[in-house]
């Protein structure tokens, strides 16, 4: 096994949580594209994932691991490419500006980050978000100075799950997709682990993702981040 020098993290869900995060905004931006009608931004809420009865958007849905075009594309099927372009500009202002103003960061989280880029790990955020939405998060939770690089979907030719983002990191940072763990809460997270051939897929169940969903494809599932810096210390110790 490769050592690991490098982590990608996905953002919501895995940094961030989720359900506290963007319930709020979801719903705006559902009221928003069903022009105030309540019981058209439910359907249009339900039609993204949102399961009502437990409040909380179910695993690999649009929603939870899609980008805001695939928002788009199931909200307004028949917009011209002109206007879904403007609708997705509209959407990825909200994400960026409430999404990452409303961001609540997941238990020990900031400390983890802090300990694993003390570490000498390089860090970066992979995510179906817009960039400006990544970058905006980190820095509202006080740890963009841990990272050296946040991907949007925008910030690649081919998003989640495709492995562009890993691709792009590698050039950043020299590594190679073997010395990476791509960690993260849905199965595109880990898909795009397969697809890029990083040496680790780990699934974390602090999002939306459940062990049933991600046990499939994942080399190690986790409760969370804050149990990875264990994790990859004893990793480091059966390879030595």
């Amino acid at each position: 096994m490769a050592d690991i020098k490098g982590i990608l993290f996905d953002k919501d869900g895995t940094l961030v949580d989720f359900n506290a995060t963007w319930l709020g905004v979801a719903d705006f931006m559902a009221m928003d594209a069903a022009d105030g009608d309540r019981w058209k931004a439910d359907r249009l809420l339900a039609a993204a994932g949102f399961d009502f009865a437990n409040r909380r958007f179910k695993p690999d849905s649009i929603f939870a691991s899609g980008t805001n075009l695939d928002v788009v594309e199931l909200w307004f099927p028949r917009l011209s490419n002109e206007d879904q372009m403007l609708a997705v500009a509209r959407f990825n202002e909200i994400t960026s500006v409430q999404g990452s103003a409303m961001a609540v960061a997941l238990p020990d989280i900031v400390d983890t980050l802090a300990l694993l880029h003390k570490r000498s790990y390089r860090l970066g955020v992979a995510t179906n978000d817009s960039t400006s939405g990544a970058e905006k998060t980190l820095a509202t939770l006080g740890v963009a100075q841990l990272f050296v690089a946040a991907y949007g979907y925008d910030a690649v030719a081919n998003p989640k799950p495709a492995p562009d983002t890993i691709q792009a990191f590698c050039d950043l940072t020299g590594l190679k997709p073997s010395e990476i763990a791509m960690v993260g809460d849905n199965r595109h997270d880990l898909e795009m682990a397969r697809a890029g051939g990083c040496g680790l897929a780990v699934g974390v169940l602090s999002g939306t993702g459940t062990r049933e969903s991600l046990a499939e494809i994942a080399d190690v599932i986790l409760d969370s981040v804050a149990d990875l810096p264990d994790f990859l210390a004893a990793r480091v110790k059966e390879t030595a």
